[in-house]
């Protein structure tokens, strides 16, 4: 069969990594499928020109907005996959929630990361409860044996010995719903105190102008270093070698870099929101903070007691092997896509 499989392909963003993920997948099935940003469609008649011109069959979409709402009315069938700032942004704006609901009727099926934005999307659209399946990410993680980490140390201009280096990283698209200043001033603060903490903000630029406020605030900010995004094998290896994943989020469906993190064996300090909530355990499979003072004062207990450090990181490995297996999230959307595929004949 073949598929157009919408998606917002930032690079490395979640949802770009999410996508070709999945795509994968549908790809292993046997299936032909096409990869576009959603970002390239204006309307759907656009959408509905390339879909004669590539002669596709069927479609998913990574965001029930951004994506779903361009494949309304094509006449073929698609599916759905929630993104995070459908159901914790788009929601709120009548206009935005009005056109999803539209979306939800003509999905085959919706997927939701997680069982408390399965019941979101009930609570929303009631007629659309019976079509919506919960499927975690099944995260797999493949770090870059070359890199060498002094090297990476030096072009991030951190003048510190590896051994007595704490490098926390931060990983996200440079957008506001992300709060990459968050954590700023208060990590600043105790970077002064304590030298050898260092915090690394890494990710695509996401949104031209905030992205200018947030080189401004670090290039006059101690202790903290902005770096351009990787590929993702060289992230994973950048993970791996750091003392902590940081997620300060606003909103998020589910974010990847902490189930790396975990499948990586690296602590996580996430803020305390839904959506990291659903994965982090406090104290469990990692630390859950509600503000940036809250944040400095977890992270200097990690870093003074290897005991927990060992609990969390063992528990979040558990976590990742036990409940975002590969295996099984490919499994799920064969089958789903199957139903697409029946859908063709009629």
């Amino acid at each position: 069969m073949r598929l157009l499989f919408l998606a917002v392909l930032r690079q490395h963003t979640g949802n770009a990594v999410t996508a070709q993920r999945v795509r994968d997948h549908l790809e292993a099935a046997g299936h032909v499928c096409i990869l576009k940003d959603a970002f390239d469609f204006e309307n759907p008649s656009e959408i509905s020109n390339f879909i004669k011109a590539e002669n596709l069959e069927a479609a998913v979409a990574l965001h029930l907005y951004r994506g779903g709402r361009l494949l309304r009315g094509n006449g073929i069938p698609f599916g759905i996959i929630f993104g995070g700032t459908d159901l914790n942004e788009d929601v709120n704006q009548g206009d935005k929630n009005k056109v999803m609901g539209k979306v939800l009727e003509e999905a085959r099926f919706a997927v939701a990361f997680t069982e408390s934005m399965k019941e979101m999307a009930q609570r929303q659209w009631p007629h659309a409860k019976d079509k919506i399946y919960v499927q975690s990410q099944g995260i797999a993680t493949v770090p870059n044996t070359a890199i060498n980490w002094n090297t990476f140390l030096q072009s991030s201009e951190i003048n510190q010995s590896a051994d007595n280096l704490h490098m926390f990283l931060l990983i996200c698209g440079l957008r506001q719903v992300k709060d990459p200043l968050y954590l700023v001033d208060a990590f600043s603060e105790w970077h002064q105190e304590e030298p050898n903490v260092y915090m690394v903000i890494v990710g695509p630029e996401v949104d031209p102008v905030f992205t200018r406020e947030v080189k401004a605030k670090v290039k006059r900010t101690p202790g903290v270093r902005l770096i351009r995004e990787m590929a993702q094998e060289d992230l994973h290896a950048v993970m791996k070698n750091c003392f902590a994943v940081v997620n300060s989020s606003v909103s998020e469906g589910m974010s990847a870099a902490i189930l790396e993190a975990m499948d990586l064996e690296v602590p996580v300090l996430a803020r305390n929101i839904p959506g990291n909530s659903a994965v982090v355990k406090h104290e469990v499979t990692g630390l859950l903070f509600s503000d940036p003072q809250e944040f400095v004062h977890l992270a200097k207990r990690l870093v003074s007691d290897p005991a927990l450090e060992k609990k969390i990181v063992a528990n979040g490995r558990e976590y990742v092997r036990k409940y975002h297996s590969w295996q099984e999230e490919r499994q799920t959307y064969r089958q789903l896509v199957r139903t697409l595929e029946r859908n063709t004949g009629d």
